[in-house]
């Protein structure tokens, strides 16, 4: 069933795609107060009593609890998963804690292996909540509250994250100017809903985002803030990228080197945007800087999605279905992140501070 974590061996359709799929159906102008709402509270099936909470707290229920706020990142709804964790445990030592608190993220990571931004989010929870000398020195129940405030403060800063980029970005987006985006990309919607906010001047081009058309659902949102917009099939980025002053896209996770990954036909959007100098701009989350050197594109693990034709495909016709590519760093002018503004060449170090 669609509701359940599809089964990971030999995935037909990974669960990185279902979820965009799931979210993206559900996006309206109305989405991020009521997201701010949800997430204010628990998620009503944890108002459970609590020897229930306590036998059966399952980390990927959790997880898929969280996740069904069309709002809340993959990431995030594993760190709000990974913070119940805590709360939730009967460890009596550190130790046996982070044993518990390990398994846990290793079972997320499990769940989805083609999800970039949930392995690091999983990994930068574990370095950012753990990482602290003082825990050695206090007494079990004062070092638990520790790490569940920790906990806390970090999926309060994952959650703002969006709020953040899209007020760093401004200076870039100026009046008259017409923005090229790919898909759709929830903090590239943050960043130029603000801009409309502000009573700035600009139009916008959406790529149809082909096979899941994911830019007619951002086109249409973009229409009810009353921003020009125009849809561009994805054949047509090269034809009329010299009308573009600037590429904003988002991503799916920002890689040592600097680089990308992002939507299919974000990597063949970069090269005519560089062979026509034009910025692309990119903007991500922190908790999506990931710990991957992919040296070309054969290194992904492929995150499938389906493709409709609409006519039958005979049956010896090999279908692409990778979900996404990989942009190298050259083809990429700056990085918006909640960290700052920054190039791809600092990537590496803000990945040094986020990891020690």
């Amino acid at each position: 069933m669609e509701t359940e974590a599809p089964t990971m061996e030999n995935p037909k359709i990974s669960a990185y795609y279902q979820t965009r799929l799931a979210h993206f159906g559900v996006v309206s102008t109305e989405w991020l107060a009521q997201a701010q709402s949800a997430t204010n509270l628990l998620p009503s099936s944890s108002t459970d009593s609590d020897t229930d909470k306590d036998t059966n707290f399952s980390v990927i229920d959790e997880f898929n609890r969280w996740r069904n706020h069309p709002d809340l990142a993959e990431a995030v709804a594993a760190i709000r998963a990974l913070a119940a964790v805590i709360s939730s445990s009967k460890a009596s030592t550190m130790m046996q804690l982070e044993i518990e608190l390990k398994n846990a993220s290793d079972t997320l990571k499990a769940w989805d292996t083609t999800s970039i931004s949930l392995t690091a989010a999983s990994d930068l929870f574990m370095r950012y909540v753990t990482r602290t000398s003082a825990l050695e020195f206090e007494d079990f129940n004062s070092a638990k509250s520790r790490l569940i405030e920790r906990a806390d403060k970090f999926g309060e800063i994952s959650y703002k994250a969006r709020k953040i980029i899209a007020m760093l970005s401004q200076d870039f987006i100026f009046d008259g100017c017409t923005i090229l985006v790919h898909g759709f990309s929830r903090v590239v919607f943050e960043v130029l809903k603000l801009a409309a906010h502000n009573k700035k001047r600009f139009r916008v081009f959406c790529t149809e985002g082909r096979p899941d058309r994911t830019g007619l659902r951002l086109s249409h949102e973009l229409a009810k803030l009353d921003v020009p917009v125009k849809l561009v099939i994805d054949s047509a980025v090269a034809y009329t990228m010299d009308e573009v002053d600037m590429v904003i896209v988002g991503a799916d996770g920002v890689v040592e080197s600097g680089g990308i990954i992002n939507m299919m036909g974000t990597y063949q959007i970069a090269l005519v945007a560089k062979s026509m100098n034009k910025p692309v701009y990119v903007a991500a989350e922190s908790y999506k800087f990931a710990r991957h050197y992919p040296l070309d594109q054969k290194d992904l693990v492929p995150a499938i999605r389906p493709v409709d034709f609409g006519v039958p495909i005979p049956s010896k016709v090999d279908v692409e279905c990778s979900a996404r590519d990989y942009t190298p760093p050259q083809y990429l002018t700056l990085l918006f992140t909640d960290l700052g503004v920054l190039t791809p060449s600092v990537v590496s170090d803000e990945l040094i501070q986020l990891y020690l």
